[in-house]
């Protein structure tokens, strides 16, 4: 028996060792080497040298770092309970029953399979101020629509509208949750003669406060790295990366944009390590936080 078992352990370990050896190599090594280099400087073309703190002090007095976190946590904390709302909304109709649920359920998940570069292109088509579908539409009520991706002041808020729009992961998630819950609640409720908005705010979300939760941290964990659009914007708008563009005022220059320029615009690799060990200090912060307040609002949940 005991040879039995020391043979099972060894293949299963055998077994893992490819995922153990990569997750080694593609990880751990990669945040042990980034943390060494956060103290050193850099580049493709020299060899790390030792400055110490040096590369912290010139980010903490760099203005464009601040404006990048700055922008960064604008739409975190916008888009994330925008992204949540749509979300829950869009679950709640997909748990209904009606005749074309499935296709609807499918209509809803399908902007997060579009891929993301050709799906950007598509939005800046719509932003246009002259032939953009968006301020067509608000045209149709005599609106006139703004320079969404030109003014500094409607350029963050057009990143919320595109976040807000590819809601299917969360609404799946959201849509089990529901599913989840028991029907004897609403039974209960209905024999209680409680109406729709109270047995949603006192059956529905305290059921799945666990789940939004959870899609809240994953959701403000992804803001926090958002990349890709707003790469693609300033690309395509006409920035480029050897002019490391942040769009108008920098008003969409998040901080992995930032971050992206100081390593592979600049060169600057010690520096750019050390804005992702700020980001990584930054995410885990705000995770602790936000997962300590979730356990206090679904105890209390709970014993109500």
């Amino acid at each position: 028996m005991k040879t039995r078992l020391t043979r099972d352990d060894r293949n299963g370990f055998l077994f893992a060792l490819p995922w153990i050896v990569g997750f080694l190599l593609l990880s751990i090594y990669p945040l042990i080497m980034s943390l060494y280099y956060s103290f050193t400087e850099f580049s493709f073309i020299s060899d790390p040298e030792w400055v110490g703190l040096d590369n912290f002090r010139q980010l903490f007095s760099d203005r464009r770092f601040y404006k990048s976190l700055g922008n960064t946590c604008f739409y975190a904390f916008v888009a994330t309970p925008i992204l949540l709302l749509v979300a829950l909304l869009l679950a709640l109709i997909a748990n209904r029953r009606f005749a074309l649920r499935s296709a609807a359920r499918t209509i809803f998940f399908l902007p997060s399979i579009i891929p993301m570069v050709a799906a950007t292109m598509v939005w800046i088509w719509m932003f246009d101020p002259t032939y953009g579908y968006i301020n067509n539409f608000l045209a149709l009520f005599g609106i006139e629509g703004p320079a969404w991706l030109i003014n500094p002041k409607t350029t963050k808020w057009a990143l919320v509208m595109m976040g807000s729009w590819c809601t299917g992961t969360s609404m799946l998630t959201c849509l089990a949750a529901l599913q989840d819950v028991p029907r004897s609640y609403y039974e209960s409720a209905d024999l209680d003669g409680a109406n729709a908005v109270q047995k949603f705010f006192h059956i529905t979300i305290p059921s799945v406060a666990h789940v939004l939760v959870y899609q809240a941290i994953l959701n403000l964990i992804n803001a926090f790295q958002y990349f890709t659009q707003v790469y693609v914007i300033t690309t395509a708008s006409g920035g480029n990366t050897s002019g490391a563009s942040g769009g108008p005022e920098n008003s969409i220059l998040m901080y992995p944009l930032y971050l992206f320029h100081n390593a592979f615009v600049y060169q600057k690799m010690g520096k750019a390590s050390a804005m992702a060990w700020i980001l990584m200090i930054i995410v885990g912060l705000l995770t602790i936080v936000m997962v300590k307040l979730s356990n206090k609002a679904v105890s209390n949940a709970g014993a109500e």
